[in-house]
This record gives C-alpha cells, sequence and structure tokens, in this order.
C-alpha cells in the first residue's frame, strides 16, 4: 500500500512537471521576451489628439522604433548601441515634461544649440528660413491669418541635451511655444510605420477602420 502511495506521489509529480514544461514555461518565455521588444526594440502607441494632423490622425496606431536613439539601462543615464541623434524633421515619442505620466508625439523642429524663432507661419532656424513641409495651418481668410500670426515666437536658443518640437497641426497643438523644451533623455523613440487605424466618427463597422492607412510610412 505504501509503495503504491509512493508511485502515485511521484506520477502526481512528474505530472506536474510536464505541465510546467509545456505550458507555464513557454508562457514565462514568451512575456519576457514581449517585455524586452516593448523596452528596448519597437512599442506601440495610439494616437489621441489631432495635434499631429494631417500626419497622423486620431485612432492611428503606430509602432515605435525605441533602438535608433540608443538603449537606455533602466534606472541609469547609459545609452548603448545609440546609432544617431533625433534630428529635424523626425517624429518622436517623448515623456512629457510637465506630467511624466503621459506621453507626448511631436516632430522635431531644432535641436541642440540652434536659434528658433517663429514669424507669421515662417520657421527660422539660426536666422534663416527653413523648408517646412510638415507644418498645417487651418484655412482662414488672409487678414485674420495676418492678425493671428503677427506676434512672434522667440528667438530662443535650444540647450544643451534638449530639443524644440512642434506638432504639424500648428493652429491646435500644445508643444515647445507652450511648455518649453523635450530633454533627448525623455525620448521613447522615432515613430516610422502607422499599423491600424480607427476612425471613431464613422457610422458603419467597416467605415470605422481606414484600411488605407495600415502599413503607411511616417515621415
Amino acid at each position: 500500500m505504501r509503495h503504491a502511495l509512493c508511485d502515485l506521489r511521484q506520477e502526481e509529480r512528474m505530472e506536474k512537471r510536464k505541465f510546467i514544461k509545456e505550458y507555464v514555461e513557454p508562457i514565462v518565455i514568451a512575456v519576457l521576451i514581449a517585455l524586452f521588444i516593448r523596452t528596448f526594440v519597437v512599442q506601440a502607441f495610439k494616437i489621441p489628439s489631432s495635434s499631429m494632423e494631417p500626419t497622423l490622425l486620431v485612432g492611428d496606431h503606430i509602432l515605435v522604433n525605441k533602438f535608433i536613439y540608443g538603449v537606455k539601462i533602466p534606472f541609469t543615464d547609459i545609452k548603448l548601441f545609440q546609432f544617431k541623434n533625433p534630428k529635424r524633421g523626425d517624429v518622436i515619442v517623448f515623456v512629457y515634461p510637465k506630467d511624466r505620466s503621459k506621453d507626448f508625439i511631436k516632430r522635431v523642429i531644432g535641436t541642440e544649440g540652434d536659434k528658433v524663432e517663429i514669424i507669421r507661419d515662417k520657421i527660422y532656424i539660426n536666422n534663416q528660413v527653413i523648408d517646412d513641409p510638415w507644418g498645417h495651418y487651418s484655412e482662414k481668410s488672409d487678414w485674420l491669418r495676418y492678425l493671428q500670426t503677427v506676434e512672434r515666437f522667440g528667438p530662443v536658443v535650444v540647450p544643451k541635451g534638449s530639443l524644440f518640437v512642434l506638432g504639424d497641426n500648428r493652429d491646435n497643438s500644445q508643444d515647445s511655444r507652450f511648455w518649453g523644451f523635450v530633454n533627448t533623455d525623455a525620448v521613447r523613440g522615432k515613430a516610422f510605420i502607422i499599423y491600424f487605424s480607427w476612425d471613431r466618427s464613422a457610422e458603419d463597422i467597416l467605415g470605422k477602420i481606414r484600411w488605407t492607412r495600415f502599413g503607411k510610412l511616417i515621415k
């Protein structure tokens, strides 16, 4: 009887080990891989506001390359494998300076040492007007636009280790014009592709999915 009981316990232990090996271990490994990818390689974000229109629409789901600007070791300021720094024109996701629980997405306009000035919707970097194919402004009459834009922004000089960012929807964006610069250490990564898009305002279910935006590169 005692021998049979020992065999039963041994069989139960073997079944338990088999269950852990076949089911628990793969799940744990998959979770660890997913966490590693999310932390160091690629992370998904959803666009909640219109500040980057028409480049990014409310309901766009995007992927952000977290590897391109370097992998930051958690709880330190050390970065590894830094291939490049954010440059003008990059669309970046970063920790909002005024509330670190939030992530913002904007476009880099000025980098460290740049003198930035905006006059009547024209952007000047180091006293030279730059090509700005990204900026979108609301349709207004010429006289109303003049009255609204006659007040200039700046000039300001971007501090060391910082960025000056703007939303592409220039008339409807809270950005560096209002709350200042973005520290490069707060940058999470570069947005590079739209993988899904959902239009909540559409009436029918099929119409809510913006099929033409799938796989669109973010420029």
